[in-house]
């Protein structure tokens, strides 16, 4: 499970609230948290001492609204670029997980707009939960954990398990989606099978999908359909292999399920990394 959290203020307040419901999880109560918050450069010393005070004030509120205890919670105020500095910061403090808001660009969109969060998904190795602006979040009761033919799910699906151990009135939603998927009833789906056995024996409450279609659209439908308050989805590290200090265009212009259900999901989403 998580032990350390960084969550990367974007303004709007959705990654905080997203750990506040996060922290209602037993498992998680633990983390330490690392609210880092960055500034632009200033043009002059009146600007600049302006600017931090604006930034201090958005981590003050912050470590109010979670309550923390002492110990469990720092801030970290940063100048600079914000696409670097959340990854650098990130591997600095080891993180074992992200948490940004993301405004739900498209994928060319996301180039265009320079997207922060977009940017550090390409480039960090690290699990990233993105919260989009627009969206409602609510007390997680229902995780939907993401399979497919291609994808073995073993992150996501270990994640979902522990989030859901100690969950009180919980329910594990398992899809399947894509065209191996809905050849059989969902309980017989053989890709489901392990995951299916893991709930029985942690005796996990779980409900179980198998359609087939589109991959990423089916697996939308199936999260806003079943009311879904997290989804969780593997990712392979994205990190270009040619240059470190740029997103790789032909990734982030493509059609993985990854970059789909950060944009269209109506949840937010978890993206596991090992």
């Amino acid at each position: 499970m998580f032990k350390k959290i960084l969550i990367a203020l974007s303004g709007t307040g959705r990654a905080e609230e997203m750990m506040q419901m996060l922290l209602k999880i037993e498992p998680i109560q633990q983390a330490h948290v690392t609210v880092l918050t960055i500034i632009p450069e200033a043009k002059n010393p009146e600007q600049a001492a302006t600017i931090k005070a604006d930034g201090e004030i958005l981590l003050d509120n912050a470590v109010r609204k979670l309550n923390r205890p002492e110990g469990q919670i720092s801030t970290m105020l940063e100048e600079g670029d914000a696409k670097t500095i959340v990854c650098k910061v990130a591997d600095e403090i080891d993180a074992d997980l992200i948490i940004m808001g993301s405004r739900g660009l498209k994928r060319l969109q996301s180039i265009l707009k320079n997207s922060v969060s977009q940017y550090v998904f390409q480039l960090s190795s690290r699990s990233m939960l993105l919260v989009k602006d627009d969206i409602f979040i609510t007390r997680i009761n229902r995780i939907m954990v993401a399979f497919n033919s291609d994808n073995p799910s073993e992150e996501s699906l270990k994640l979902g398990l522990e989030l859901m151990r100690d969950l009180p009135g919980g329910e594990l939603l398992l899809a399947h989606t894509g065209s191996k998927a809905g050849k059989t009833e969902p309980e017989a789906d053989p890709i489901l099978a392990d995951a299916i056995a893991a709930a029985k024996r942690l005796n996990i409450k779980f409900r179980c999908f198998s359609e087939s279609g589109d991959i990423s659209r089916k697996l939308c439908q199936l999260a806003e359909s079943s009311q879904a308050n997290l989804l969780l989805l593997d990712s392979p590290e994205r990190r270009p292999s040619i240059a470190k200090n740029m997103p790789d265009l032909d990734r982030l212009v493509g059609t993985s399920v990854s970059d789909y259900a950060r944009v269209n999901a109506p949840c937010p989403v978890l993206l596991a990394r090992k």
